[in-house]
């Protein structure tokens, strides 16, 4: 994917919703910030987080720093997550990321290797949602159902294989971004 439409996809809302895993919603809060609420899991530990995401230093096509926060019965995440693109010309673009968080509750008492599986298989769900091409039922999250909130899509009782791929490899949640960055904290990805 170019690195023009990567840009653009990460600061589309109705692609956020429908890309962080356990979205079940986002609403624009002010420029590049939103209210979320978020289903996600690690392990035993399950709940509904509500937080906040916002984007600031944003430098077109190159960077932009993601702050997120959230709060649930579980426990709670703060993280900031430094995104950076790379234009690989006709091979597409590198998305490379670099995230710290601090973790309290119930899911700061988990594993450090459950944290990090968990935000690895997070991270690849919502990477390639971004970069999976938006269906009909996509096409509907696209106008918000109020002004300025947006729901993900319903789902089709069949998926199509690139889904059942994704789903297959990267089942968890989006605390991504709330829960990606749990495990973040104590080990880093690039």
């Amino acid at each position: 994917m170019p690195v023009a439409t990567a840009w653009d996809a990460l600061l589309d809302p109705a692609v956020l919703v429908r890309s962080i895993p356990g979205c079940s919603r986002l609403e624009a809060t002010g420029e590049h910030a939103y209210a979320m609420t978020v289903t996600a899991g690690v392990a035993a530990i399950k709940g509904t987080y509500d937080g906040s995401c916002s984007l600031t230093d944003l430098v077109e096509h190159r960077s932009l720093v993601m702050k997120l926060s959230g709060a649930g019965a579980p426990g709670t995440v703060d993280a900031t997550v430094a995104v950076s693109f790379e234009d690989l010309g006709a091979e597409g673009t590198r998305v490379s990321y670099d995230a710290d968080a601090t973790v309290g509750g119930m899911v700061g008492g988990v594993g450090q290797r459950m944290l990090t599986s968990v935000s690895k298989r997070m991270a690849a769900e919502f990477f390639g949602n971004v970069a999976r091409p938006a269906g009909p039922a996509d096409a509907a999250a696209a106008v918000p159902s109020e002004p300025g909130v947006f729901t993900p899509p319903a789902r089709s009782s069949s998926l199509s294989s690139q889904d059942d791929f994704l789903k297959g490899i990267a089942v968890g949640a989006g605390l991504v971004l709330l829960g990606v960055l749990a495990g973040s904290r104590l080990g880093r990805r690039r």
